[in-house]
């Protein structure tokens, strides 16, 4: 129990850096049968996607960033209508059915969902939110390798079977010294972490039974009763899903992804990852190769999850609030699905000093790499990670963050920006809460707070060309109209979207947007400039953002001009892998040269 009596903050680092330390240890190098996974498997959205992901997975493996004598596979979805993280595993079982047959029945799999298209932190749109960068390590760390150090500890102790994880998720848990999370129960079992209940009305909530253990522990087994998918406040308390303060000490409750939890309030115990042992995934791929084709958006906790346990009820499967598109068969086939698992248990893993955190948007990925100094502390991120720059002064905890880039001495960034993969010139300002991303900005150049600039390389015609998508971080991409009457609702910057049309000198016709015409957003309307040069592209860009804010005309009338959607699908991604090679390599010179002169 001493490690309970130890500040939370402290025990969780330690835990957290044990495992990138281990994890440091296995990369480049074969792992032994029973030490690491015998699979990591991703999913992909569509065709380009899968591409993306296999052209950056093998440069990985090239540099020996991954632990090696693994198989890692990108599995992508079929062509047609979306069919959710529910329908992509799946697909995923499918074919692991026909890459190993009866093989994959004694394998541990990890199972990455990666497949949208991250329209709420579009600088992880072209390349994916699995390779966001992160601000520390040597080569940089992305998410895949934060979840394969996270999750280092989880395959020596689990019987063969699925772990479902999403991408834009991070999870951090201790427990004691000789204790060990163990996958080993038939049927499902969910990592539960204490969440308020605001957090618990946007994540899965487990009903957990009677548990007679009155002694607090951070680790616990526990079966659950039945689970909830985005409750309300009143559903949480009318299912039993609350807990009053006693069973967690004070100094105990861990936050995450919850500032605003008092250390006296109610709680719930919400989800994050899950695990399926083979016999229930097995009879998930039956279900799936008997109906053939999925036409209709299946959740994989609120649809899988949803139908296990002793009081889950087929009431969920009428409900449709959290649908992106309600498809007419969507209904029965959550309603097949609830009686195919019903009857499988829901084992719960309680981590009762643990945090979740989520990283799927631009507000979370700003205010968790430059302001949130609880993860800093935990996972060791830097102000300058593996970047050419002077130092950052801190200020009042709220600092910038630059990630894999080189910036100029006497160019300057304000505090709560991130800059990743990206070159700046002297005369360049950023102002406070920025993303900038893979862009190269060589003239003189002020980015107002709030901006959004993100570069892409494209091949059109077999030609190497560039576009820049600005615009302000806090803008709704989703936000979409059905008629070209009603884009004055649509705003950009901070301003109607009709008056930035204007501004642009750009007329309202269909034309203006590709696509599905019947829904018209800032995610497919054309107004981003085509250059063939990756600096000329950001300096129009930036002059598009630049005429919004002074009201003065800037005419993209003579430019090639591209959607966000149209960018995915012209996008060149070993251009951009080169681009960030290319830096790479001029920092690793650079701190050699720096080395060599401290020794010498």
């Amino acid at each position: 129990m001493a490690a309970a009596l130890a500040p939370v903050g402290v025990t969780l680092r330690e835990a957290t850096q044990r495992k990138l330390r281990r994890f440091s240890e296995l990369r480049g190098k074969p792992v032994a049968a029973g030490e690491f996974w015998d699979i990591v498997a991703i999913t992909a959205a569509d065709e380009k996607q899968e591409l993306a992901y296999k052209q950056q997975l093998s440069e990985k493996l090239k540099k020996k960033e991954l632990p090696l004598g693994v198989q890692y596979h990108v599995f992508v979805d079929p062509a047609g209508v979306k069919i959710g993280n529910g329908g992509s595993t799946l697909c995923a079982l499918r074919c692991l059915e026909k890459l190993y047959g009866n093989k994959w029945n004694s394998f541990t799999v990890l199972l990455i969902h990666s497949g949208g298209y991250s329209q709420r932190l579009p600088n992880a749109s072209a390349l994916g939110k699995i390779f966001t960068a992160l601000p520390f390590g040597n080569p940089i760390y992305q998410m895949l390798e934060l979840k394969l150090a996270m999750y280092i500890d989880f395959p020596s102790h689990m019987n063969p079977g699925i772990l479902v994880t999403c991408a834009d998720d991070i999870e951090l848990y201790s427990i004691g010294e000789c204790e060990f999370i163990r996958f080993d129960k038939p049927g499902f079992t969910a990592l539960a972490h204490p969440s308020s209940l605001t957090v618990g009305t946007t994540h899965g909530v487990f009903v957990l039974e009677p548990f007679d253990e009155l002694e607090y522990r951070d680790l616990e087994y526990r079966s659950c009763h039945r689970f909830l998918h985005k409750p309300s406040i009143e559903k949480m308390h009318q299912f039993h899903a609350v807990c009053r303060p006693g069973n967690i000490s004070q100094q105990d409750f861990a936050r995450g992804d919850t500032p605003s939890l008092k250390l006296d309030s109610e709680y719930v115990y919400t989800d994050s990852l899950f695990y399926m042992d083979h016999k229930s995934a097995k009879k998930l791929l039956a279900f799936y190769e008997k109906i053939g084709t999925l036409n209709c958006e299946i959740d994989a906790y609120g649809d899988f999850l949803q139908a296990l346990g002793p009081g889950a009820t087929v009431e969920y499967t009428r409900n449709t609030a959290n649908v992106t598109k309600e498809e007419a068969e969507l209904i029965d086939t959550r309603q097949r699905i609830f009686h195919l698992l019903k009857g499988t248990s829901l084992n719960v893993i309680v981590l009762n000093n643990s945090k979740f955190y989520h990283i799927g948007t631009t507000e979370e990925y700003l205010f968790h790499f430059t302001s949130d100094s609880s993860l800093k502390s935990e996972l060791g991120f830097q102000s300058i990670a593996f970047s050419i720059f002077s130092a950052i002064p801190e200020s009042s905890g709220n600092t910038s963050c630059i990630i894999q880039s080189i910036l100029d001495s006497r160019c300057s960034v304000a505090a709560g920006s991130i800059v990743e993969y990206s070159r700046l010139g002297p005369d360049v300002s950023v102002g406070e809460n920025c993303i900038i991303s893979g862009c190269h900005i060589i003239t003189a150049a002020v980015l107002p707070a709030y901006s959004f600039v993100c570069s892409l390389s494209l091949k059109m015609n077999g030609h190497l060309k560039y576009s820049t998508m600005a615009f302000g971080v806090q803008e709704n991409l989703k936000k979409n109209v059905k008629t070209l009457s009603d884009i004055k609702l649509l705003q950009f910057f901070g301003v109607c979207f009709l008056s930035c049309l204007d501004i642009w000198n750009l007329e309202v016709t269909e034309e203006l947007f590709s696509g599905n015409k019947t829904c018209l957003s800032l995610w497919n309307a054309r107004i981003f400039p085509v250059c063939s040069s990756l600096s000329d592209s950001v300096t129009i860009s930036l002059k598009m953002l630049n005429a919004i804010q002074n009201k003065s005309a800037f005419s993209l009338n003579n430019y090639k001009l591209l959607s966000i959607e149209e960018m995915l699908v012209y996008k060149d991604v070993e251009d951009m892998i080169t681009y960030r090679e290319q830096i790479f390599l001029e920092i690793t010179l650079n701190t050699k040269k720096q080395s060599d002169l401290e020794t010498s």
